[in-house]
């Protein structure tokens, strides 16, 4: 049985590295679970297999980028050797292959003089603002990790990645959020508008788009012109921009960090999609580089957190510490080995400030 996660014993835990082949059992095994986030972990073998090797040669490449990498990562319980708790990705351009679609927020303020009356309308745009900018894809992590430090690592970490190695990135950064659904997976959202267009469940058209047919289908059948959001039944018109409950963790990180969750919403369920300069982020701006300084060192409590990472590629390591002081960082001897680092080479540290609400047991 796995040791609870204290406060005391969540330095150094957990580890987040990009997916290698050995991964796939933990990877599929994830697949199966229920879990908190957005899972876009296939359940096929050959599928998942595919998007493994597809990371790895993302990582590995000394080429210019082109925009088609997508990077997956994986989170290990130390305590429990190794374990995959987690899993979460990044897409260095959305649309690549395509546009990249969303419905855009938007206000249109009507008046008549003669009545007196004045109306302030939120109407839907469907565009292709976001089509290159960086996308964080598929949080997914185990239900008994949900209130450790384990859910910020893996989140946050990807951000240490990209700010490591911007020239991969976009400067603007989304994620897509689930909307409302129910169990069996009705989505008041679809059923009000893409339903009647596309005359297929939302299942089926999500996962026509996942795939890598071209996306101008949604442009040829979604209307063109501004969808009045008072005209939708009220069903529809409150699930707009509202949060499935397995969404609301990895949602409440991004908004931590500074993301915007009022600008688009989902084409197929009308989630929030998030969005925000990559720079502006809490993580990124508050990143500085330091040394390594090892030496044994006992646990204990911790005033504050902090991100640490080795900022390689096929090499990135990343993990939680206690926050410490001054141009170095102390690691103790197992947390300088699961990091990959020796005495004197550089790291990349950020503050965790949002950690403290999840230093429960898990």
């Amino acid at each position: 049985m796995n040791a609870p996660a204290t406060e005391a014993n969540q330095a150094g835990r957990y580890l987040l590295r990009p997916a290698q082949a050995g991964d796939l059992p933990g990877l599929l095994r994830l697949a199966s679970q229920r879990a908190i986030g957005i899972s876009s972990l296939p359940l096929q073998r050959d599928a998942l297999r595919e998007r493994i090797e597809s990371s790895a040669l993302a990582f590995a490449s000394d080429d210019a980028p082109s925009g088609d990498e997508t990077y997956l990562f994986v989170l290990e319980d130390r305590a429990a050797a190794g374990e995959l708790i987690g899993t979460a990705g990044i897409a260095a351009a959305a649309g690549f292959h395509d546009r990249f679609y969303a419905y855009r927020n938007e206000f249109v303020v009507q008046a008549s003089t003669a009545l007196g009356a004045r109306n302030r309308i939120h109407t839907l745009h469907l565009c292709h603002d976001l089509t290159g900018v960086t996308l964080l894809t598929g949080f997914h992590i185990q239900v008994d990790h949900a209130h450790t430090l384990a859910p910020q690592l893996l989140s946050r970490g990807r951000l240490m990645f990209i700010a490591a190695h911007p020239e991969r990135f976009s400067e603007r950064i989304a994620a897509e959020n689930p909307g409302i659904a129910d169990d069996s997976g009705r989505c008041p959202f679809w059923d009000a508008v893409g339903r009647r267009f596309f005359g297929m469940d939302t299942a089926a058209a999500e996962a026509l788009a996942g795939g890598r047919t071209h996306k101008n289908w949604i442009a040829e059948l979604l209307p063109q012109s501004p969808i009045y959001v008072p005209l939708l039944p009220e069903e529809a018109q409150w699930s707009l921009g509202q949060l499935h409950p397995v969404g609301e963790l990895p949602f409440g990180i991004l908004m931590d960090e500074g993301f915007d969750g009022d600008n688009y919403v989902n084409v197929f369920d009308g989630g929030p999609t998030a969005d925000s300069r990559v720079a502006l982020l809490k993580t990124v701006a508050g990143r500085r580089r330091v040394r390594a300084s090892l030496r044994r060192v006992e646990s204990a409590v911790s005033t504050g957190w902090q991100l640490v990472a080795r900022p390689g590629r096929e090499d990135f390591r990343a993990t939680v510490l206690p926050r410490g002081t001054g141009r170095s960082v102390v690691l103790g001897e197992d947390e300088a080995l699961a990091l990959g680092v020796a005495a004197g080479e550089w790291l990349d540290v950020a503050p965790l400030e949002a950690a403290a609400a999840a230093d429960g047991p898990a």
